[in-house]
């Protein structure tokens, strides 16, 4: 066996093994139990959630913040890694991929969860106002699905012409990777068409991103409510979601270089630097929560002051502090040392990210709700607090479960590590008028 064919072995897809049987029934049983819950929830109506008229977002918007988070920072690694076009690279870049896609199409799923008539779905296109963020909302989230197909399929041409051979064996597959493959052949255009196209989608898809999480904090900015009304939103949500999309990368890759057995490709010094982006992105992120936190804590007016109270000392003081201990400063102080950077700590500290970024969306969203400028006044006193219902844990849980069941078949049918460009940076392939991918 040749070098190539060594090579294409190891980094073509491959059947799932016992484990990943089990990972992905699991994963179909909770996506089916959410989409139970949501058809109960259509029938019944929202009276099974425990969203009222003062917590009418809840966790489904929350949950849609995390996604957008997470897709921000997956297509913005990825683009900008390859527009710098460095060789370290190439083993995180479609991982980077496909964790953007599967996050952003979530998070336009997720949208449709929250509507009480999802019926109405298609108004948001026909009567739409531009005078509207959500408007803004649904035209950026669907620009941005498109790129971020764009961004995955461009460059995955060449691998799917070399898995087309690969599978002659299994006739659907190989039909499959023939259709999507485009006839790709190799030649000096195809080259040449497919490096312009990565170069402008991966410089449009950068606006495009930064864009979408700015109009995602714009939504809550431009709602007058406590703890929202700041100029601070924009950047805070973007350095919030470098942190969180920084995190899942971590955990994803991490797992993939243990499942598939990749050490030889990904490496510590992926992880070291990996780890880097995510000390740094904590300390940002941090910089931006004394600013929205410690600062109005000292000028902030009575409402204000009400509601700060509650996150420092009150109802949701321990999720706070934890939030902020525990997806901030420990990972600030462990990965400033080089120990902490290698694969399996930070791994636990990607861990640790992730889960308090999902709940620091939940503390951006819930408490600013029950405190409006107005008292609450003559309504039951269920309404004075919320918290999710077994409804909502079960759509989330879905929509969760989701998001890592399409990484899961997107991983199972197409190779995580680009094969073509990994065999001409090590040489295997020689063709000096092929430009790579």
């Amino acid at each position: 066996m040749s070098k190539y064919e060594e090579l294409v072995a190891e980094l073509a897809p491959r059947e799932f093994k016992r484990t990943g049987v089990i990972w992905t029934v699991a994963l179909v049983v909770v996506v089916v139990v959410g989409i139970a819950a949501y058809i109960d929830q259509i029938i019944q109506g929202q009276v099974v959630t425990n969203m009222r008229d003062y917590v009418l977002w809840g966790v489904y918007i929350s949950n849609f913040v995390f996604f957008v988070a997470i897709s921000f920072v997956g297509s913005l690694t990825a683009a900008v890694l390859r527009l710098t076009k460095k060789a370290w690279r190439t083993p995180l870049v479609r991982i980077a991929e496909i964790i953007a896609f599967a996050a952003i199409l979530m998070a336009g799923i997720t949208i449709i969860l929250d509507m009480g008539r999802p019926d109405r779905l298609l108004n948001l296109f026909i009567h739409g106002r531009l005078q509207s963020p959500i408007t803004w909302d649904v035209i950026i989230i669907t620009t941005y699905i498109a790129i971020s197909v764009l961004i995955l399929f461009i460059p995955l041409l060449p691998d799917l012409a070399i898995l087309k051979d690969r599978f002659k064996d299994q006739p659907f597959l190989a039909k499959l990777y023939k259709f999507f493959s485009l006839n790709w052949s190799g030649t000096q255009q195809q080259w040449f068409l497919q490096s312009k196209s990565i170069q402008m989608v991966a410089i449009l898809i950068i606006p495009v991103a930064f864009v979408l999480q700015t109009v995602d904090a714009w939504l809550f900015s431009t709602t007058f409510r406590i703890g929202w009304d700041s100029t601070n939103f924009g950047p805070y949500f973007i350095a919030g979601a470098f942190v969180v999309g920084t995190g899942a990368l971590i955990t994803i890759t991490y797992v993939l270089r243990k499942s598939y057995k990749l050490e030889k490709y990904i490496t510590e010094l992926h992880f070291d630097k990996l780890g880097k982006l995510l000390a740094f992105a904590c300390l940002i992120y941090l910089y931006f929560n004394i600013n929205e936190y410690l600062l109005p804590a000292f000028t902030a007016p009575k409402a204000e002051t009400l509601h700060l109270n509650e996150l420092f000392f009150g109802h949701y003081a321990p999720l706070f502090w934890f939030v902020t201990v525990g997806g901030l400063i420990i990972p600030v102080l462990t990965l400033i040392f080089p120990k902490g950077r290698k694969p399996l700590p930070l791994f636990l500290i990607a861990i640790l990210v992730v889960v308090t970024s999902w709940w620091k969306r939940y503390l951006i969203v819930v408490p600013a709700l029950l405190h409006p400028f107005l008292p609450i006044q003559g309504v039951p006193e269920q309404w004075h607090s919320y918290f999710p219902s077994m409804h909502e844990w079960a759509i989330i849980s879905g929509t969760l479960a989701a998001a890592l069941l399409i990484i899961t078949i997107l991983v199972r049918y197409l190779p995580i590590i680009p094969i073509y460009r990994t065999a001409k940076e090590q040489g295997i392939l020689e063709n000096e008028n092929t430009e790579q991918s």
